[in-house]
């Protein structure tokens, strides 16, 4: 059994605005939940997926760390990115 969590940045340019940073949780490869930058809120694929989704919701000063995440873990390494192609 293997529980995993996956980062990562959507974009389209190095704007702000066009950044979506997301992180997905998953257990045994399936994707259970998903917290996405756009939505400000995680949202459950699964049955406990649902639930672990309200929870985390509920966890106010950690859903605004993730959408913080994006200015500070996306913005920067998207401009790398764009410094690099």
């Amino acid at each position: 059994f293997r529980y995993y969590e996956v980062d990562r940045c959507d974009f389209n340019s190095s704007e702000l605005n066009d950044i979506e940073f997301i992180r997905s949780n998953f257990y045994n490869k399936l994707e259970f939940a998903r917290f996405s930058s756009s939505l400000g809120k995680f949202v459950g694929y699964t049955e406990w997926g649902v639930k672990q989704a309200n929870y985390m919701n509920s966890l106010t000063s950690y859903i605004e760390g993730l959408k913080a995440q994006r200015e500070t873990y996306c913005l920067n390494n998207v401009g790398i990115d764009y410094q690099s192609a």
